[in-house]
């Protein structure tokens, strides 16, 4: 159902920017830019996802997939798969488990891989490091600077790590008699011990007690906070408008409560997720735009990356696994080169505890008393390692307008000599078993890529503000942009690049800039003065 936040939208005409999708990239840009007092209407096709029982629910996230999409996308074997993805306010941010990195200082240039090239970007880390900083305030980010050896310059966190539970300490210390460098985990999170429980459930799960650092609390509500935002949601926007010029954007047309409607503002941002946004750039398709809007490169959709990841988890008998709250270390030693030297490998990070109802889910035929005993005694990492830009992985369109989704993992020669290099560390921290599994062809997180900025319209689609460079107003602000995927999280990149992008809005099209004062004050403050903060039954039927 289509509902409406904070009052009806003015008349056509009457709004400064329109952002499509309220994800980290959108979010976040419109929090900076409600500071300018621009009058912002951000579009969402989900709703608010509602605070309940089962928002920490293993069986309604991993069984009954109660917050999901239950559309279905088609691989590029021509299978048809529900993709991970989560429509609602806020986005996929909702469920993820608010790592929130920096990218390395040379992962913004040029890398040689094992298997291949990774871009460089048309932006140095210098230019986004100011961004990140603000970025990390926005989002509560929690970390120590110092002991992680690929860190890029930067001062320290705004906020102290999250302390290792007593159980995972000896493991730590053990991690450096290896002559590791296990550092602690950037995690966004808010007040750890008093407002957050840390508990089990931030990978999947929304936050029950809004205590995870994600979009809605950290991007949307302080915009909406300021008075001069509206959110629409069960608005899924179907096309981009051109004038006849095909230069800039007329309107966005969107499907709502069963109807067509259309919106209008002399700035568009998309921020839809890499699939999304290309898709919907495909579907603009004009008489002036004939392969899709913006792509007389015929780069839309292509160069799809998604981090090569890998589930691992050490098990031992003899080990009973009591610690509440292990995703806190990080390891980089491989990040930039193997143990060996040679090629880089990527990153090693702890993960939450496996519940058994995610196992059952990707292997129903083990019985679940079964599980419950195998993950009382197991450890659990992700192995990631950073996916390189391949022409043919890629977003198109079905006929009947489904999204194809053509993908094969890359770099995986890296790949598979860092799952070797975590298996040999896990056994010696006293796990005889290692199980892994690694997300295939099918694979929709951390997904980036598809709509890259760059210097060349010949060889990008954005500029280095992430501009169309054949539509004047037309920005694109979700890890679509990404030339490259690094090897850690995007999350914080997204939200670095948007707070960019929105200086630059602010200055060339709404002559004015933004209040990083403002927008970066205390997240409590925000808690308090937004509306959107209440449980949805008690709110105004007006934005219910």
């Amino acid at each position: 159902m289509a509902t409406e936040a904070r009052a009806h939208p003015p008349p056509a005409g009457e709004w400064d920017v329109i952002v499509v999708g309220s994800g980290v990239g959108g979010g976040t840009l419109a929090r900076a830019l409600a500071t300018t007092g621009a009058r912002i209407l951000i579009l969402e096709r989900g709703d608010f996802v509602p605070r309940e029982e089962a928002n920490w629910s293993p069986k309604a996230v991993w069984k009954e997939l109660r917050y999901r999409t239950d559309e279905r996308w088609l691989d590029g074997d021509g299978r048809t798969f529900r993709p991970y993805m989560h429509y609602c306010v806020g986005g996929n941010s909702k469920f993820w488990g608010a790592v929130l990195f920096r990218m390395r200082e040379a992962d913004f240039g040029e890398i040689e891989h094992a298997d291949g090239v990774s871009p460089a970007w048309p932006i140095d880390y210098g230019t986004l490091a100011p961004y990140y900083a603000l970025a990390e305030r926005c989002y509560l980010v929690r970390g120590a600077s110092g002991a992680d050896p690929t860190e890029p310059p930067r001062d320290g966190y705004p906020f102290p790590p999250v302390p290792h539970d007593p159980h995972l300490e000896p493991l730590v210390e053990r991690l450096r008699g290896m002559g590791l460098h296990p550092s602690p985990l950037p995690l966004g999170l808010s007040s750890p011990g008093t407002h957050c429980v840390l508990c089990n459930t931030c990978n999947s799960f929304p936050c029950y007690i809004d205590a995870k650092s994600e979009a809605e609390q950290c991007g949307v509500r302080p915009a909406l906070a300021l008075g001069t935002v509206r959110v629409l949601t069960g608005t899924r926007a179907r096309r981009l408008l051109t004038d006849p010029s095909g230069r800039r954007v007329a309107a966005v047309e969107v499907e709502r409560n069963g109807t067509t409607e259309r919106y209008a503002a002399p700035v568009v941002v998309v921020s839809c997720g890499a699939v999304n946004s290309a898709a919907l750039l495909l579907r603009s398709a004009s008489d002036r735009h004939p392969n899709g809007l913006g792509n007389a490169s015929g780069l839309v959709g292509r160069r799809y990356m998604a981090h090569v990841a890998t589930m691992m988890q050490g098990w031992s008998p003899f080990r009973d696994n009591r610690a509440s709250f292990q995703k806190t270390v990080a390891i980089n030693d491989y990040y930039l080169r193997g143990p060996d030297g040679g090629f880089p490998l990527g990153q090693l990070q702890t993960q939450g505890r496996t519940h058994p109802e995610q196992v059952h889910y990707v292997e129903p035929r083990i019985p679940y008393w079964m599980l419950r005993l195998w993950l009382r005694r197991g450890f659990d990492w992700l192995a990631m390692t950073e996916d390189l830009p391949r022409e043919d992985n890629r977003v198109t369109l079905e006929p009947d307008g489904r999204i194809r989704l053509a993908y094969r993992p890359t770099n995986m020669t890296a790949h598979r000599r860092l799952v070797q290099v975590m298996r040999r560390i896990l056994r010696r921290l006293g796990y005889p078993i290692v199980v892994a599994r690694s997300l295939g062809t099918q694979n929709t997180t951390h997904q980036c890529g598809t709509i890259c900025f760059g210097m060349d319209p010949a060889t990008s689609v954005l500029d280095p503000f992430c501009r169309a460079h054949e539509v004047d107003n037309l920005f694109v602000v979700d890890a679509s942009c990404f030339p490259s995927s690094a090897a850690v999280n995007p999350g914080l990149t997204i939200a670095a690049n948007a707070l960019r992008v929105a200086d630059h809005i602010a200055e060339t099209e709404l002559g004015c800039a933004t209040r990083p004062d403002v927008y970066t004050k205390g997240a409590d403050d925000w808690r308090n003065e937004s509306p959107m903060n209440l449980e949805q039954e008690d709110l105004p039927e007006t934005i219910r």
